[in-house]
């Protein structure tokens, strides 16, 4: 044994966890969208969670995960703790997906023709020239996450082949074997270091994988390996409670706590099972018997299992217990009105890129609705001033700034973990969109102070002035519809709708400022209110150039191939050789400006 045996090994391990590494981070993803449909869509039937877990650390090769992505939907109140408790088992099975794959080590040169192809020496290359092909010779949406997935299996069946092949050697000068037939003499040691190397790489799978390689060196026994199976189960569980625990509020919390106790429990079961089955003979032919990489992953697999059925009956304890530990939290001297949407942006959904969007999708639309809803309010306070509305735009337009803040941070600690074009697309919409819903919310609030110093100065717009803007209101409201239309269903076509209004809104406008300097020339109307009329007109015109610009970040997001330059695409749409510009821009033209010319002012 030298040093240099000591170095391949090591670095068959790099690659076996870099290989694992790359192959979940695709899987998770390409297919994220998909999970949290579905885990949102958990029943109160334990056993359907329990198969949604399993499925789903199968998919994603991570109990971790799985249970961190769990935690962050009970704390952002998508699921309940009670609907979580068969995930938490479920993913503790599914971990034991991987090591049924590893288990093709066991695949020898004798085996059948067709068996061959299953080797890892023959699928590591295969796996390696596909995900090259598909990552540099084929463009399709996630065909690089797709690559990546297919080459993190080759490099993880590279990784396992170097480590075996150093075991080998390292077991052929004797320590190595002394030292894991100590594991049989001496079950602590297992245990503390199946814990220990869990914990380190905190990961299950990547530890039962390990002890898979080293079964290679036949020096392995079953009384060697179900201690450091149980020590495994021990490690991991802690890193996930320390990966949830931290910054989490109290229901988060609790899954972290069950899933510990679960881990508890199941390691009692395999002890005093174990403990009893071989004193009464049963494992007498295996006891000191060498285990295959198969039969560790049979064993893994068994012992969970077994557990989980035996468990799945004292879930109820076991959330009850949680809650006793973890109190609930201290409630809030001041509770901000939209607290759950902001809890949502959780910092556990980072990994997972399609669950922190659609958390940040969440409160854009909130945005959007309040921001809306200050125009609203805004708009009737030039017919009618009431202090009450002022200060409830003020009120919403602080908690606009707030979600806009936090939205902002969450974004920016969202992309530098971006790698699927079509996350990095989403994040580039949001970034536009989020400056543009706190623009709207801005300008709702510099139409009420308007309102309001008028009302301080006791002056008023003229009947003439607030008819015109009746109709510039019905303008707005059209345009608003679109553009909810537009962000909340990802519409091009109502995307396409904003634009045509848009230029319709800046003739009107300019009409307005026309017919109120007119009326300003004959003494029609007061001098602070005209130049308040004209500020507002501005606002207004801005309000539609927010709407303008999340149908332009629209397009671009759903129409990647188009490489929208939006100066030059307005530019192309106002120059008029836009069929379908021209068609919704004249009919708007023809409608409101219509029934402007057909006002017939009161008398003031």
């Amino acid at each position: 044994m030298s040093v240099f045996d000591i170095l391949t090994l090591f670095g068959g391990l790099a690659l076996f966890l870099y290989g694992m590494r790359l192959m979940g981070d695709g899987l998770k993803e390409s297919s994220s969208g998909t999970l949290k449909v579905a885990m949102e869509h958990v029943t109160n039937n334990a056993w359907k969670a329990f198969l949604l877990g399993l499925g789903v650390t199968a998919l994603i090769q991570s109990s971790t995960a799985t249970i961190v992505i769990t935690a962050g939907l009970v704390g952002a109140g998508i699921i309940t703790l009670k609907q979580s408790l068969g995930i938490i088992v479920g993913a503790n099975v599914g971990t034991t997906v991987t090591g049924q794959i590893i288990r093709l080590l066991d695949i020898d040169s004798g085996s059948a023709a067709w068996l061959q192809v299953f080797r890892p020496s023959t699928l590591a290359p295969i796996a390696l020239i596909a995900g090259i092909i598909i990552i540099m010779g084929l463009k399709f949406r996630n065909s690089r996450s797709i690559g990546n997935i297919v080459i993190g299996f080759g490099i993880l069946f590279t990784g396992l082949i170097t480590m075996t092949d150093a075991v080998d050697v390292l077991a052929e000068s004797g320590a190595l074997g002394n030292f894991l037939v100590s594991f049989g003499n001496n079950p602590l040691l297992g245990f503390l270091t199946g814990t220990a190397v869990s914990f380190v790489l905190q990961s299950s799978s990547a530890a039962v994988g390990i002890l898979q390689a080293f079964a290679a060196s036949g020096k392995l026994t079953f009384s060697a390996i179900y201690a450091v199976i149980v020590g495994i189960y021990l490690g991991d569980c802690t890193t996930t409670a320390i990966v949830v625990w931290i910054g989490a509020k109290a229901e988060p919390r609790r899954v972290a706590v069950v899933n510990l106790l679960f881990n508890f429990g199941k390691m009692a079961l395999v002890f005093i099972g174990v403990t009893v089955l071989k004193s009464m003979g049963v494992l007498n032919g295996i006891w000191d018997a060498a285990v295959t990489s198969g039969s560790i992953a049979n064993t893994n697999t068994i012992f969970n299992l077994i557990s989980a059925l035996l468990l799945f009956p004292l879930l109820t304890v076991m959330e009850k217990t949680a809650c006793r530990i973890v109190k609930d939290d201290e409630a809030d001297s001041e509770t901000f009105k939209y607290k759950e949407q902001i809890e949502a942006l959780n910092p556990v959904f980072i990994d997972t890129p399609a669950l922190a969007l659609r958390s940040c999708y969440e409160l854009l639309l909130t945005m959007f609705y309040a921001a809306r809803k200050n125009i609203e309010r805004a708009f009737a306070l030039q017919v009618e001033y009431d202090e009450v509305v002022v200060n409830k735009i003020r009120e919403e337009e602080d908690n606009i700034d707030t979600m806009t803040d936090k939205l902002c941070n969450y974004l920016q600690l969202l992309s530098s973990g971006l790698t699927e074009d079509l996350h990095i697309q989403i994040l580039d919409q949001y970034y536009k969109v989020v400056t543009e819903f706190e623009r709207l919310g801005d300008y709702a609030m510099n139409i009420a102070e308007l309102s309001e110093e008028l009302n301080r100065r006791n002056v008023s717009y003229s009947n003439q002035a607030l008819a015109e803007l009746s109709i510039l209101n019905d303008l707005i409201s059209r345009i608003l519809d679109l553009t909810e239309e537009t962000f909340k269903h990802r519409d091009a076509d109502a995307a396409y709708q904003i634009e045509p209004l848009e230029e319709v809104v800046d003739n009107f406008v300019a009409e307005l400022r026309e017919r109120h300097l007119d009326r300003l020339y004959r003494g029609q109307c007061n001098v602070y209110a005209g130049s308040a009329f004209m500020d507002l007109l501005g606002d207004i015109e801005r309000i539609s150039d927010m709407c303008s610009d999340v149908g332009l970040a629209t397009v671009a997001r759903v129409h990647p191939e188009l490489n929208l330059q939006p100066h030059d695409y307005i530019a192309l749409l106002h120059a008029g050789e836009d069929e379908t510009f021209n068609r919704y821009y004249q009919a708007a033209y023809q409608e409101y400006f219509g029934r402007l010319n057909a006002l017939e002012y009161p008398a003031n």
